[in-house]
């Protein structure tokens, strides 16, 4: 018998793999950048994404991720 509500992810609170992405399908952006670090979007999170970005490039998202 199954317990589980049809409304909860069987993996409760962790992403599955097939949502993650680094931005290897396109261009890693600051909003990318400031959630991979486990920030709150805020005008000054995203301010400093994007001085990272533009300072390191793609590299940074790298550098966050394992």
């Amino acid at each position: 018998m199954n317990t589980q509500s049809g409304s909860n992810p069987p993996y409760e609170g962790i992403t599955p793999d097939a949502l993650l992405h680094t931005g290897a399908e396109g261009e890693v952006t600051a909003e990318d950048l400031v959630l991979a670090s486990g920030r709150d979007l805020t005008p000054e999170t995203l301010a400093w994404a994007e001085r990272k970005l533009a300072a390191e490039g793609t590299i940074a998202m790298e550098k966050l991720l394992p």
